[in-house]
């Protein structure tokens, strides 16, 4: 029986645009806590944002579309989401990094 047999699923996105310097994965952080969510969120090389996410199906659609708006401040240009097998061990709360 795997995680996703609970109801628990991952999705992992690349959010491009205006991310870094705007307070991105801070409100990140708030948005996914706030919806039950674990995981982190990063700044990448390029400019973009990672972002994994572990929770219900329900609440990780809220977040995969507050993503696509992001906080004030940000201009998001894309968000690239692709499901993923939850981590094992599974991650507690939500980081930034």
């Amino acid at each position: 029986m795997n995680s996703s047999d609970h109801g628990t699923e991952a999705l992992r996105c690349r959010v491009s645009g205006r991310v870094q310097g705007v307070f991105f994965r801070a409100s990140t952080q708030r948005q996914a806590r706030s919806l039950g969510l674990a995981g982190h969120a990063r700044n990448l090389e390029d400019g973009s944002v990672e972002v994994l996410a572990v929770g219900s199906p329900m609440a990780l659609e809220e977040l995969k579309a507050w993503l696509a708006v992001g906080p004030t401040g940000a201009r998001v240009d894309s968000v690239d989401c692709a499901s993923e097998t939850p981590p094992d061990p599974m991650p507690e709360g939500f980081a930034t990094r």
